[in-house]
């Protein structure tokens, strides 16, 4: 009671609220034609604008030269780069990082002829950890590789094989989708200068 007094003293009246008849249908009815006019959007939108068209790989703009030419003048290890790769061999990734020089790392990564990812990841830090991080958590598993009288491991990642090159200045790994046989023939083109 002393709600209704206080509203009729104030002069207002309780309000309720009503629903006029077919306001239900009309709600639906507008969602729909909302839904409708963003998906007509989305279309115009995916229709009329230019795509790439491409096939998703990007080539590293103006060549790995300069990259591979800097890391070296700086890197505390020898940084190493292919030479002489096949045509068809796409360079997607060039970066060298020596924030801590104690822990540098070089990255050159590449897709070859048969759309498959290799690449070279080097670092003079903790080997343990870099090579886990490389090889996304890979293991050790039987069998090496002798390239250029240099026997790498072979190790197993969830995502890719590595071979691995240990010595007391650098790690050297080379990762990839592709078979062991394949980053051997990449391994072999791997020079320091």
């Amino acid at each position: 009671m002393a709600t209704q007094n206080a509203a009729a003293q104030a002069g207002t009246a309780p309000t309720t609220t009503q629903k006029r008849p077919g306001m239900g249908a009309k709600s639906v009815r507008d969602m729909v034609l909302s839904l409708a006019a963003v998906m007509l959007a989305g279309l115009v939108i995916y229709y009329f604008i230019p795509h790439s068209g491409g096939n998703g790989v990007h080539a590293v703009e103006g060549g790995i030269g300069s990259s591979v030419a800097s890391a070296r003048r700086v890197a505390p290890y020898p940084v190493l780069a292919p030479v002489g790769l096949p045509k068809g061999w796409t360079a997607t990734a060039v970066d060298y990082n020596g924030t801590d020089p104690h822990a540098a790392v070089w990255t050159l990564g590449y897709i070859d002829p048969s759309r498959q990812y290799v690449s070279v990841q080097q670092s003079n830090g903790g080997a343990s950890d870099f090579i886990a991080g490389v090889t996304t958590g890979g293991v050790k598993v039987a069998g090496v590789s002798t390239i250029d009288g240099v026997t790498w491991s072979h190790y197993q990642g969830s995502d890719y094989r590595a071979l691995v090159l240990q010595t007391p200045k650098v790690t050297t790994v080379v990762t990839g989708t592709e078979s062991f046989a394949a980053m051997d023939a990449f391994a072999a083109t791997l020079r320091s200068s």
